[in-house]
């Protein structure tokens, strides 16, 4: 499975952007997709997953400002990022597993065995 991230880029504090992670390759019909980030100097954390049953967890900072969501294609997960705050600057990274759970969510790096490369998103204030 290859995983493909965009659309980062710098957006002022409460401004908008949308990230896209492309699966190819092998796929499968029970996954989780989530997106983590990577802050300057801060160790990599979880931000947001998608289940293959549509079930979704947000880390409690972004509750309410994003949104977790598979394209019609259903290789492709999107996280819509409202109300940015100059603590949303990362790199952002979408990573994959096979997971057929139906209410258990991966919340940490290990969990996942497939990563695609980073994507910056920076807000100013």
């Amino acid at each position: 499975v290859q995983l493909q991230a965009s659309g980062g880029g710098l957006v002022q504090a409460g401004g908008s952007l949308r990230l896209s992670c492309a699966a190819s390759g092998r796929t499968f019909s029970t996954f989780t997709m989530a997106w983590f980030r990577q802050a300057p100097g801060k160790e990599r954390e979880f931000v947001a997953c998608f289940k293959w049953n549509g079930g979704t967890y947000y880390v409690d900072s972004v509750k309410g400002r994003f949104t977790i969501s598979r394209g019609n294609a259903k290789n492709t997960v999107y996280l819509q990022m409202n109300s940015l705050k100059p603590e949303d600057t990362a790199v952002y990274y979408c990573a994959a597993e096979i997971d057929d759970s139906v209410n258990y969510y991966p919340l940490r790096e290990r969990d996942y065995d497939y990563w695609g490369q980073g994507t910056q998103v920076t807000v100013s204030s």
